[in-house]
């Protein structure tokens, strides 16, 4: 396989087959990431696309999940999509899912015929990463997108019969914001009614923009129990009306938290509670990591 950087996928897509179909991300300049500041946005040729696709069937004997990195692969028109979902059909016949990355503009540029086409040719699921549902909190990220435009993307993925994986991240308004971030971002997710939402908790490699606001003091990191104080007051406002699994179990989160909304809502609170009581519930700083 030829992969150019960094690889990054999301959690699921842990045993899947990752093909590069863009290099690095589009925007690329919010301030929490570092994923792809080693790259220059680029579209791969579609041929290369096809030949990493053969050499994999070669390699690999069974195949049930692709995914297609890097940052934008949605970005691709349907017309190239579509050679690429082709042959994926072709070459991996048991493969059952083809996941993506996809911003909230690329989703918006499709429209809805050509978002079922795509899923009536293997796409199976959308990660986007929404990171919170303050519109203050996305200006000051420099996340280049709007709430509005957030909660439509993730709302026309879903009715197109495609499950949408959004992801949040804790501590990401330091301590001033902090119940705002979650409020809104309770209520973003109560408006999208998501598949799935993913939560992380904030850490920061030196690569990122905001490493040197901590370093100066500019930006406070929240404590543990800061974090979960938060986490629960997201929790408690969260109101879907159709099932909606519920992960926050990512190896920089304080507390393992795995369950689905609404069904599962107090019992997630009640363990955020007890590992507020109980400090040694949560994870130690050493154990942390992206």
């Amino acid at each position: 396989m030829r992969y150019e950087g960094n690889i990054f996928r999301p959690p699921s897509e842990a045993y899947s087959l990752i093909i590069q179909v863009t290099i690095g991300c589009a925007h690329n300049k919010c301030t929490f990431c570092s994923m792809f500041k080693d790259k220059k946005f680029r579209v791969r040729d579609v041929k290369e696309v096809l030949e990493d696709l053969d050499m994999a069937r070669r390699t690999y004997r069974n195949v049930e999940k692709i995914f297609l990195a890097d940052g934008d692969a949605l970005c691709l028109s349907n017309n190239k999509l579509l050679l690429i979902l082709a042959h994926i059909k072709k070459l991996f016949p048991e493969c059952k899912r083809v996941g993506v990355y996809g911003s909230p503009q690329d989703v918006l540029v499709k429209t809805p015929e050509e978002l079922i086409e795509l899923r009536k040719n293997g796409i199976g699921i959308i990660y986007i990463g929404a990171e919170s549902g303050s519109e203050q909190v996305l200006k000051d990220i420099q996340k280049g997108v709007t709430r509005a435009q957030l909660i439509e993307a993730v709302q026309k993925i879903e009715a197109s019969g495609i499950q949408a994986s959004v992801t949040f991240i804790s501590g990401l308004a330091g301590p001033d914001r902090w119940e705002e971030h979650a409020l809104e971002t309770a209520s973003m997710i109560s408006a999208m009614q998501p598949s799935y939402v993913g939560l992380l908790t904030l850490m920061v490699e030196p690569a990122a923009p905001i490493y040197n606001d901590i370093q100066a003091g500019r930006f406070k990191i929240l404590t543990a129990e800061e974090v979960l104080a938060e986490t629960m007051l997201m929790l408690k406002n969260i109101n879907v009306t159709k099932p909606c699994v519920f992960r926050s179990n990512h190896a920089s989160n304080y507390v393992s938290l795995k369950g689905e909304l609404p069904a599962d809502k107090d019992r997630m609170v009640n363990q955020l509670r007890a590992a507020l009581h109980n400090t040694n519930l949560i994870k130690d700083e050493r154990f942390r990591a992206l």
